[in-house]
C-alpha cells in the first residue's frame, strides 16, 4: 500500500458482495488503493468459507473488497457510518449489473490525527495483525497489548498489507426464535416430511439473513419444541456485532413473517465461548477465600452469577461478594466466596445479558476438606526418651504454616519441625518423671496440629497422648519364712494403674504359672498378689514382681525361705490300723523319703514317746515299740508322729489306729500284717506289706486284708507299681511347682514312655490303673494351651490303659464301684479343650484324635471320620457351617474317639442298657453361648436289631459319678450298618441299645404294628357307623333341647375321634425307625392328633356338664343357641388354644415332637403334659359329675318313692359318661407309660389294644345303648317291631304312672331328656318348650 495522502481523516470499509457475472469494478476515483480478494466456497481461508446446509442450488460466489475512504472533514465519519448501518442488505445491483448484490458493508479501520500523529484504530471485533503490532508502532497509551500479540491501534497507516482483521476463531451462536403457529408432533421426528420442510425453509431464510455477519460460515436448525413452535438453531461466524445481528434478525423476520408468523421479539442468542473464566486458588480447601473471575469482551455491567446445584442467583452478602467493572471495552466480574464450605461446591455460571445476547460460561468448584493423618491415641512413658508426634496432610499443598498447641491438666511442651512442601510436621516430646508424677499417671493431654492455607483455610487434628509414669513398686515388707506345707503370699503394689503386662518371675527368669497370682487394677494404682497354698522346697528363692508398659519395666524382688518339712501325704505310717493284745507290744513307724534333720516324736492323747531313726537307702524311718500297758486296755487309740524342723514348725502324720484287745480272740497271726480276730478287715500300705516288689523301688497304694480262719487273705489289692508310683509323686509335686506349665511337656513325654515300658506292671498291680488316671486328672488341670506334641504324649498314655489287655483291670474297677472310667473321660475332655494346634491328627490303636481351627470369615463345615480296623468300629462326626459361624474365630474343635471305652464306662443306672459303638467326645476351646447342634454316625454292631438310643455321658448323674443320658439327643436314621444321631450340645457321645422297647424287627414289634393298623381301621369303621346311625335317627332323637344337645355331643365326640385316629395313622406312617423323619409332616400330624384327641375329652366334658346342668339347675332355662355356642367353644376352642400354645412354645426350639416318634415331646420339654393334664382333669370331673347325678337320682323327693323303671332310664346317660370316660382316660394312662424310658412291653400291648377299640366303645356306650336310638332304628327298619313297640308303649302308658306328670322321679327324668307329660304314642308332637316350663313349675311346687 502506498503512503496516504494528507488527509484529515480516512477509514476503510470492507464490502462483501456476490455476483453471477464477471467482476468488473472501476474504483480508481474513490479507492486508494484498492485490494480485491476473491473468496471461493472451497477457499483456503476458513474464516471466509461459505457452505450450503440445505439442499438447494449452489449459491453465487462471494467476494470481499477492502476500500479506503479519506475525508478532509472528520465530521463526515459518523453520518457515513450511520448511513451504512441504515442500509438493508442485501442491496441489489443496478441495471448495468443486476446479477450482483451487496451483502454487507462494515467499517474496519479509522485513522485520526492525534498529537501530530495519525493513529489508526480498529473497530469492534477487529484487530491489527500480530506482525504489525511492534512496540514502536502501537499506540501504547491507548492499547495495552503486549509485543507480539494483536493490537487495536497503530501509529500511522501501514504502507502495505492487510488492514484490521476479524479476530478469534469461529464462534457458534446458539439461538432460538418463536413461531406463532401450532406445534405438531411430527416436528419431534427429524425424519418426517414436516420436519424437513420446516428445516429447509427456515435455514434458507436464516442463511439469507445471517450471511451479513463477519466471518459467517453456516446456519443449522437443530430442533423444534412446543411453546407455539420454538425453533432452535445455531449460527457460526467469527463475530456478531449487535447492529449486524439486529439487521440480520430483521431480514429473517421479513422472510418468514408471512408464512410462519415469526415473533420478532423472541430472538434469543447465547454465547458459550466468548467468556474467560478463572478460579483461584486451584486447590480449594474448606475455609478458603475463593475468587471466580469472569471476563467478557462486551462493554456491559449486566453480569449475574448462578449456583447450578442450589438453583439460585448469587447476591452480595456476608459471605458472597460480586464486583463488576468495564476495562477497555471488556466486562470484568469478580465473585468472591469467603470461608467456603462443602455446600458451596458445585457448578457456577457467569452470565452477561445484553439485548438479545447472553454470554455465559460454567466452572465447577471442588471443595476439598482438609484431612490430616495422624495417630489419634498414644501412650508415652515419662522416662525422658524422645517420642514423636507426626501430622501430615492427605493432599500435598503449599501450606502457609503449621502450628502445634496442647491442652490438658499437665503441661509437657515439645519441639516442632515442619516441612510445608511435603505437608508434614513432627512434634518431639521428652517427658520425665518431674513433668508427670505418679499421681498424674494416666493423664491425657490433647496435642493439636493445625494447618493453615494461603487463602484462609485451616484444619486441625488432635492427638491424645496419655502419659504414663514409670511405676514405683512396693512389696510386702516383712520377711517371708515358711515351712513346707504352709501357705504364704506376697503383695506387690504399683503406684500407677496403667500397664501392658504384669507377671512374676523366679530369680532364674522362669515365669510363675498364672494360677498362683492375681492382679487387680484400681483408679490410681494396681496390685498383684502371689499366693501359694502349699509351699514346697521348690518355692525357696527370690521372686520378682514385674510391671511392664511397652519397653519399660518396673521390678521389685522378694526373698522367700522355705524350710524343709515333710508334707502330711508324704509321711508313710505303719500300721494304718492294727489290733494289739493287752499284754503285748507292737512296732510302729513313720517313714519319709528324705534324710533331713527332723525331730520326731510319737504322740497319743497327752502321751508322747521317743522315736528311733533308721535309714534304709533313700527311705528314713522313725520307729517306736508301742507297749499296750502304756494305756488302758481294752482301748482304741490314735497314734501320730510329729515332725519338727529347724524353724520349730511341726507336721502331724496320718493316724495309726491301734485297737487294744484281749489276746484270747486272736486267730490270725502274721509278723508283717499283725494279729486279728475272724472277719477282721484291715488296710496296710503296700510298701510295708508282704506284696512282691523290686528291692529298693517303693511301691504305693494300699492292700486290704481280711482274717479268714487263721490266715490273712487279700480282700482288695490297690497297690501301685514302683515306676507308676514315682510318676504319681512327680505329678503331685508338679501341680505345686511354680513353673508347672514349663515342666509339663517334659513330664508328659516321660509319662508316655514310662507307661509304655511298665505295661506288665500296670496289669500286675491293680492300683496302677487308678494311679495313671489320677495322674492324667492332675495334669488336665495344669495347661492353658496344649500343642500337638503334648497331646500326642497324653493320648499315648490313654492308649496304654485302654488296651484290651487292661480290660480285666477295668473290670475290677467296675466291680469296686469306682468312677475311674468317668474320671478318665473327663480328663481327656478337659485336656483337649486346651489344644491349640491347627488340623492335628493323632492315631493310636485305642484312641484317635482330629482337630480343626475356626478361621475368621465364612467357616467351612467340620467333618471328621474315625476307623478302628482291629475293633471293626467306625464313626463320623460333623458340624454344619451354619453352627460354626457362632463360634469365636481361632476356636479349636477337637474330637477324640475310643473303640474300647464303651465296654469300660459304667452301665446305665438301671443296669439294662449297654453301649455298643465308638465313644466320641467333641470339645471346643471357647465357651459356646448360642444353640449348637452336632451330628454323628456310628457303626451299628448290634445283630439283634434292638432300638438304638443316642446318648451322651453326663458327669452329673449318679451322684456326680457319671452315666449315660439321652437329653438333647435323638436318632435321625437307622440302617443295618449305621446309626445317625443329632445332639444339641458337645461332650462324649455313643448309642445304647434298649431291650425294653420292642425291637424293630422283633415278632412283638410286628404284632403291635398289625394290631395298631387293623385296630385303628376297626375303630374308624365303628365311628363312621356311629355317625351314620346318628344321621339316620337324628330327627327322631333331637325333638327336645336336652336330647338334641346330648346327641350333638355324641356326634362331635365320634367325629373328633374319627379324625384323630386318621391323623394317628398318618403319624404312625411318617414315623419309621429305618428312615429319617419328615419333620414338617411329623409336626403337623402331632398337632392334629393332639388337637382332636383333646376335642374328644372336651366334648365328653361338655356332655357331663350338660347332664349336671339339666339335673341340678332345674329352674334355669337357657336357649338352645346359647347352649350350642358354649358347647362348641368348650369342645373345639379350648383344645385349639392348648394345642396352639404348645406348638408355639416348643417348635421354635425344635422340641415339640419326640426325636424318635411323631408325638408330644416328654424328655426335653414335657410337652406331653399339655395333653395328659387336661385329659386326666376331665376324667376326674366327669366321674365326679356321674357320682353326683347318680346320688341325686337315688335320693327321691319328699313323699316320692323311686321306681325301678325310672332309675333304669336315668342311668342311661350316666352309663355313657361313667363307662366311656374311664376307658378313654385309661387308654392314655397306658400311652403315657410307654413314653418313659424302661417301659415294659405290656404297656405297649395294652395301649395298642385299647386304642383299637375306642371307636367301638363310642358306638356302644354313646350311641346304641340309647333306648330312643334303638326305638328309632326299629321304627325305621322293622314294621313288625314297630307295631309291637307301639302296643307296648300304649299299654305302659295306660297302666303304669311312672312317666306321668305326677311322679317326682318322672319329673327329674323329664328334665334330663326333655320329655313332659304322659308318654303316649298318640301325642308325640307336644310342644317342648311349654311342657318343659310346666314340668319345671311343678317340680318347684314339690
Amino acid at each position: 500500500m502506498k503512503s496516504p495522502r494528507k488527509t484529515t481523516l480516512c477509514f476503510l470499509i470492507i464490502v462483501t458482495y456476490s455476483s453471477q457475472a464477471t467482476l468488473n469494478l472501476n474504483l480508481k476515483s474513490i479507492v486508494y488503493p484498492a485490494l480485491l480478494r476473491e473468496q471461493e466456497l472451497a477457499g483456503e481461508d476458513p474464516a471466509r468459507q461459505k457452505r450450503a446446509v440445505a439442499v438447494r442450488p449452489p449459491p453465487a460466489p462471494e467476494f470481499t473488497v477492502d476500500i479506503e475512504v479519506s475525508f478532509e472533514n472528520a465530521s463526515f465519519l459518523e453520518p457515513i457510518k450511520a448511513y451504512l448501518n441504515s442500509l438493508r442488505f442485501p442491496v441489489q445491483g443496478n441495471d448495468t449489473d443486476p446479477a450482483t448484490s451487496i451483502l454487507n458493508i462494515e467499517v474496519t479501520t479509522v485513522c485520526r490525527p492525534t498529537r501530530n500523529e495519525i493513529w489508526c484504530s480498529c473497530e469492534t471485533g477487529y484487530r491489527w495483525p500480530q506482525e504489525r503490532c511492534l512496540p514502536h508502532l502501537t499506540c501504547q497509551e491507548h492499547d495495552g497489548s503486549h509485543a507480539g500479540s494483536p493490537c487495536s491501534c497503530l501509529k500511522g497507516l501501514p504502507p502495505e498489507g492487510p488492514f484490521c482483521q476479524l479476530q478469534g476463531a469461529a464462534v457458534t451462536l446458539r439461538m432460538s426464535v418463536k413461531l406463532n403457529v401450532g406445534f405438531q408432533e411430527d416436528l419431534r421426528n427429524s425424519s418426517s416430511a414436516l420436519y424437513r420442510s420446516y428445516k429447509t425453509d427456515l435455514e434458507t431464510a436464516f442463511w439469507k439473513g445471517y450471511s451479513i455477519l463477519p466471518g459467517f460460515k453456516l446456519v443449522t436448525v437443530t430442533g423444534f419444541r412446543p411453546g407455539s413452535v420454538v425453533v432452535a438453531y445455531e449460527v457460526t461466524s467469527t463475530a456478531a456485532p449487535l447492529e449486524l445481528m439486529r439487521k440480520a434478525n430483521e431480514q429473517v423476520t421479513q422472510s418468514l413473517n408471512q408464512t410462519y408468523k415469526l415473533d420478532s421479539s423472541s430472538f434469543h442468542i447465547t454465547y458459550s465461548n466468548e467468556t474467560k473464566f478463572s478460579i483461584s486458588p486451584e486447590i480449594i480447601f474448606e475455609g478458603d477465600t475463593v475468587t471466580l473471575m469472569c471476563e467478557i469482551e462486551v462493554p456491559s455491567s449486566n453480569v449475574s452469577w448462578h449456583h447450578v446445584e442450589r438453583g439460585f442467583e448469587v447476591q452480595n452478602s456476608s459471605r458472597f461478594s460480586i464486583y463488576t467493572v468495564m476495562l477497555n471495552m471488556t466486562s470484568v466480574s469478580r465473585f468472591t466466596i469467603y470461608n467456603i464450605t462443602q455446600e458451596d461446591a458445585g457448578d457456577y455460571i457467569c452470565r452477561l445479558t445484553i439485548d438479545v445476547f447472553a454470554y455465559w460460561s460454567t466452572k465447577k468448584v471442588v471443595v476439598t476438606p482438609i484431612r490430616i493423618l495422624a495417630q489419634e491415641n498414644m501412650k508415652v512413658m515419662c522416662d525422658n526418651n524422645p517420642v514423636f508426634l507426626n501430622c501430615c496432610s492427605e493432599i500435598t499443598a503449599n501450606w502457609s504454616k503449621i502450628e502445634w498447641k496442647q491442652e490438658g491438666s499437665i503441661s509437657i511442651p515439645g519441639i516442632s519441625e515442619t516441612d510445608t512442601e511435603s505437608g508434614c510436621s513432627r512434634y518431639t516430646l521428652m517427658a520425665d518423671g518431674t513433668q508427670c508424677p505418679s499421681g498424674s499417671s494416666g493423664t491425657t493431654v490433647a496435642y493439636t496440629c493445625e494447618f493453615f492455607s494461603a487463602h484462609g483455610a485451616r484444619g486441625s487434628k488432635d492427638i491424645k497422648v496419655t502419659f504414663i509414669s514409670v511405676a514405683k513398686l512396693t512389696i510386702t515388707p516383712d520377711p517371708i519364712s515358711v515351712s513346707e506345707g504352709q501357705n504364704f503370699s506376697i503383695k506387690c503394689i504399683s503406684d500407677v494403674s496403667n500397664y501392658d503386662e504384669m507377671y512374676w518371675n523366679t530369680s532364674a527368669g522362669i515365669r510363675i504359672y498364672k494360677r498362683f497370682y492375681t492382679t487387680r487394677r484400681y483408679p490410681n494404682r494396681a496390685e498383684s498378689v502371689l499366693t501359694v497354698q502349699t509351699s514346697t522346697r521348690e518355692w525357696n528363692g527370690t521372686y520378682h514382681c514385674i510391671f511392664r508398659y511397652k519397653n519399660s519395666y518396673s521390678v521389685m524382688a522378694k526373698d522367700v525361705t522355705v524350710h524343709p518339712l515333710p508334707l502330711e501325704p508324704d509321711i508313710m505310717v505303719d500300721p494304718l490300723e492294727a489290733a494289739i493284745p493287752c499284754t503285748s507290744s507292737h512296732h510302729i513307724k513313720c517313714c519319709i523319703e528324705e534324710n533331713e534333720d527332723y525331730k520326731v516324736i510319737f504322740q497319743t492323747g497327752s502321751l508322747s514317746f521317743p522315736a528311733v531313726k533308721e535309714v534304709i537307702g533313700k527311705q528314713v524311718c522313725y520307729k517306736h515299740n508301742f507297749k499296750s500297758n502304756s494305756v488302758s486296755c481294752p482301748e482304741n487309740v490314735d497314734v501320730f508322729c510329729h515332725f519338727i524342723n529347724a524353724a520349730n514348725t511341726s507336721v502331724r502324720s496320718p493316724p495309726m489306729k491301734l485297737k487294744l484287745v484281749p489276746e484270747e480272740n486272736m486267730t490270725c497271726h502274721d509278723p508283717i500284717i499283725g494279729v486279728g480276730e475272724p472277719g477282721k478287715v484291715i488296710q496296710k500300705l503296700c510298701r510295708f506289706s508282704n506284696m512282691r516288689r523290686i528291692p529298693g523301688s517303693p511301691i504305693g497304694g494300699t492292700v486290704t486284708y481280711k482274717c479268714v480262719g487263721s490266715q490273712w487273705k487279700v480282700k482288695r489289692n490297690d497297690c501301685i507299681s514302683a515306676p507308676i508310683n514315682i510318676l504319681l509323686q512327680l505329678a503331685e509335686a508338679l501341680i505345686k511347682s511354680p513353673s508347672q506349665d514349663e515342666k509339663l511337656p517334659s513330664y508328659l513325654k516321660n509319662l508316655s514312655i514310662s507307661t509304655d515300658k511298665a505295661k506288665l506292671e500296670v496289669y500286675t498291680f491293680p492300683g496302677s490303673l487308678g494311679a495313671i488316671i489320677n495322674i492324667l486328672d492332675l495334669l488336665s488341670t495344669v495347661p492353658t494351651q496344649v500343642n500337638a506334641e503334648m497331646m500326642m504324649h497324653f493320648l499315648s498314655t490313654v492308649n496304654v490303659i485302654l488296651s484290651k489287655t487292661m480290660l480285666n483291670s477295668w473290670k475290677m474297677s467296675q466291680e469296686q464301684k469306682t468312677n475311674q472310667s468317668s474320671q478318665l473321660l473327663d480328663s481327656v475332655e478337659r485336656f483337649s479343650r486346651a489344644l491349640h494346634s491347627e488340623d492335628s491328627i493323632i492315631s493310636q490303636p485305642n484312641v484317635q484324635m482330629k482337630s480343626m481351627v475356626i478361621k475368621s470369615g465364612l467357616p467351612t463345615s467340620y467333618k471328621q471320620g474315625f476307623v478302628f480296623l482291629d475293633s471293626d468300629l467306625w464313626g463320623n462326626v460333623s458340624i454344619d457351617e451354619n453352627e460354626l459361624k457362632y463360634l469365636q474365630p481361632e476356636s479349636f474343635i477337637v474330637t477324640v474317639a475310643f473303640p474300647t471305652l464303651q465296654s469300660i464306662l459304667d452301665q446305665d443306672v438301671q443296669g439294662k442298657n449297654f453301649a455298643n459303638s465308638l465313644v466320641m467326645t467333641t470339645t471346643v476351646s471357647h465357651k459356646i453361648t448360642a444353640p449348637f447342634r452336632i451330628s454323628m454316625t456310628f457303626k451299628n454292631n448290634d445283630p439283634s436289631g434292638r432300638v438304638p438310643l443316642c446318648v451322651f455321658w453326663n458327669f452329673d448323674l449318679n451322684n456326680h459319678t457319671g452315666g449315660w443320658d439321652s437329653s438333647g439327643c435323638y436318632v435321625k436314621e437307622v440302617t443295618e450298618d449305621s446309626v445317625s444321631c443329632s445332639c444339641d450340645h458337645l461332650t462324649s457321645f455313643s448309642i445304647l441299645m434298649s431291650p425294653d422297647s420292642p425291637d424293630p424287627g422283633s415278632l412283638l414289634k410286628i404284632l403291635l404294628d398289625i394290631i395298631s393298623y387293623i385296630g385303628l381301621c376297626f375303630s374308624i369303621l365303628s365311628l363312621a357307623a356311629c355317625l351314620a346311625v346318628e344321621a339316620v335317627v337324628w330327627k327322631s332323637v333331637t325333638k327336645n333341647r336336652t336330647s338334641s344337645m346330648r346327641h350333638i355331643c355324641i356326634v362331635n365326640i365320634a367325629a373328633s375321634l374319627l379324625v384323630a385316629d386318621i391323623w394317628f395313622m398318618v403319624a404312625a406312617a411318617v414315623h419309621d425307625h429305618h428312615f429319617p423323619l419328615n419333620e414338617t409332616a411329623c409336626v403337623a400330624a402331632t398337632f392334629f392328633v393332639h388337637f382332636f384327641y383333646l376335642s374328644v375329652f372336651f366334648w365328653m366334658l361338655t356332655l357331663g356338664l350338660m347332664l349336671f346342668y339339666r339335673l341340678v339347675f332345674i329352674l334355669h332355662d337357657t336357649s338352645k343357641s346359647v347352649q350350642k355356642a358354649i358347647a362348641f367353644s368348650l369342645g373345639y376352642g379350648c383344645p385349639l388354644v392348648i394345642a396352639t400354645i404348645t406348638v408355639g412354645a416348643t417348635q421354635p426350639r425344635e422340641v415339640y415332637t419326640r426325636k424318635n416318634a411323631c408325638w408330644l415331646n416328654w424328655e426335653d420339654t414335657k410337652a406331653l403334659l399339655a395333653f395328659v393334664v387336661p385329659a386326666l382333669i376331665i376324667v376326674v370331673v366327669n366321674m365326679t359329675i356321674t357320682v353326683v347325678v347318680i346320688a341325686k337320682i337315688l335320693r327321691p323327693s319328699i313323699g316320692d318313692k323311686p321306681s325301678k323303671q325310672e332309675k333304669s332310664s336315668l342311668f342311661q346317660i350316666s352309663k355313657s359318661i361313667g363307662v366311656l370316660t374311664p376307658l378313654l382316660g385309661l387308654t392314655w394312662g397306658f400311652g403315657l407309660a410307654t413314653v418313659f424310658e424302661g417301659s415294659n412291653a405290656v404297656f405297649h400291648i395294652v395301649f395298642t389294644l385299647l386304642n383299637a377299640f375306642q371307636g367301638l366303645f363310642i358306638l356302644l356306650f354313646g350311641c346304641l345303648w340309647d333306648q330312643k336310638v334303638q326305638g328309632a332304628l326299629l321304627n325305621k327298619f322293622s314294621l313288625s317291631r314297630w307295631s309291637s313297640q307301639h302296643s307296648k308303649s300304649t299299654s305302659l302308658a295306660s297302666s303304669t304312672p311312672v312317666f306321668s306328670m305326677s311322679s317326682p322321679i318322672s319329673r327329674r327324668f323329664n328334665n334330663l331328656f326333655g320329655k313332659t307329660g304322659t308318654y303316649n304314642v298318640s301325642t308325640p308332637e307336644t310342644t317342648s318348650s311349654s311342657l318343659e316350663n310346666t314340668s319345671s313349675a311343678y317340680s318347684l311346687l314339690n
